[in-house]
């Protein structure tokens, strides 16, 4: 299936500083002009929110709140959001959102546990004049929107940062271990393609898993397994699709009494992860701005409910595929390569982590080996 980014090319980004937020052609929250020729609902909106699990820090630390508060200011009060997390079951979620349309809300903002499974539930919100936004992971059926990364990007980043870790080593005679995503979650393929195709030319993949879930606890086993059967010093590097599974990984090869950690790459800028790179047990991860995406994504939701076809056909200038509907309006969000270098310049930046948030007293010598001080907070 093609679920890459079509971006348009006069596309902008929306510029985001935790919950204000202003669009290609959005609206700043509480702003007063909110009277629109095709607006058909005022500001009494109701938005259900879908989220797939809670192992990932990032969904109720930052999606869920930033979320709430964003249409909660867009509506100037008046509005409602509903939140439902699937804890990693997709019949769950299914109920879930089956609930949500039973109880009528405008627009309902998915993050699919199962991209395939939840598309029944899909198909039931639109026969019943519901709005369906898929959010950071791609749904099947009839959605009328999707606001994400471009993942194929986000593994070309992660397989790039190998080769750039392993330098001059980087060879055929290297060999990588692949540690992919669920399955079940259409970025997982995505991600291990934008990976795969800036790695097979150079280095030798030697192993490779998909992991139920997402889990760390699969992925450490994975890892274990792979160390049995290739041994843990003739691994070059490890490509994790995310951090929850790279902690998993990492503590796998330093159980294996490995001396020098090999490369081992993330995604989502988790403060686990954030550690681990200033101590340089994980090389690398992916910091995707999601409270840019969050924000991004109630909006759209309320001026989707409100009717405000203008503004919502402003912010969705990009398509993408899925393999059930062709040429679905979408929003894309830029990414960049998280290392020890830029750590102040992005999750710091950003208001992700605070200084003294990550650099308790355990971390203290390689925070200010970074140059990260309590001052830059």
């Amino acid at each position: 299936m093609n679920t890459r980014m079509r971006c348009a090319a006069a596309t902008c980004i929306a510029s985001v500083q935790l919950v204000t937020l202003t669009a290609c052609g959005g609206m700043l929250p509480g702003s007063e002009s909110t009277s629109s020729p095709e607006a058909t609902k005022g500001d009494d909106v109701t938005i259900g929110l879908l989220l797939p699990e809670k192992d990932t820090a990032r969904y109720e630390k930052f999606d869920q709140p930033i979320i709430e508060q964003q249409v909660e200011e867009l509506t100037h009060g008046k509005g409602r959001l509903v939140y439902a997390n699937a804890d990693q079951d997709p019949k769950r979620q299914s109920r879930q959102m089956r609930s949500m349309i039973a109880d009528k809300v405008d627009t309902i903002v998915v993050d699919p546990v199962d991209a395939h499974a939840i598309a029944p539930s899909v198909r039931a919100a639109k026969d019943a004049g519901v709005n369906v936004i898929a959010y950071d992971r791609l749904a099947e059926g009839p959605i009328d929107a999707y606001i994400g990364f471009d993942n194929q990007l986000v593994g070309e980043v992660q397989g790039k940062s190998i080769l750039d870790a392993l330098g001059d080593d980087a060879t055929k005679k290297s060999k990588v271990v692949m540690i992919n995503g669920s399955p079940t979650d259409p970025n997982s393929a995505q991600l291990e393609a934008g990976a795969t195709s800036r790695l097979k030319l150079t280095v030798t993949i030697a192993k490779s898993y998909d992991t139920a879930g997402w889990k760390p606890s699969n992925a450490k086993e994975h890892m274990e397994q792979a160390i049995s059967e290739l041994g843990a010093e003739n691994i070059a590097a490890v490509y994790s699709a995310n951090d929850g599974m790279a902690g998993g990984i990492i503590e796998a090869l330093k159980d294996s009494g490995v001396g020098t950690l090999p490369p081992v790459t993330g995604q989502d800028a988790e403060l686990a992860a954030v550690r681990r790179i200033l101590t340089g047990d994980q090389y690398m991860s992916v910091y995707k701005p999601y409270t840019e995406e969050a924000a991004t994504a109630a909006e759209m939701a309320v001026r989707l409910s409100q009717g405000r076809d203008i503004e919502f056909e402003a912010m969705t200038a990009d398509r993408v595929d899925s393999p059930t509907a062709k040429d679905i309006r979408a929003h894309t969000v830029v990414v960049e390569p998280l290392t020890r270098r830029n750590i102040k310049s992005t999750v710091i930046k950003d208001g992700i982590f605070k200084v003294s948030e990550i650099c308790t007293a355990k971390y203290a010598t390689a925070c200010a080996e970074a140059g990260l001080t309590k001052e830059t907070d």
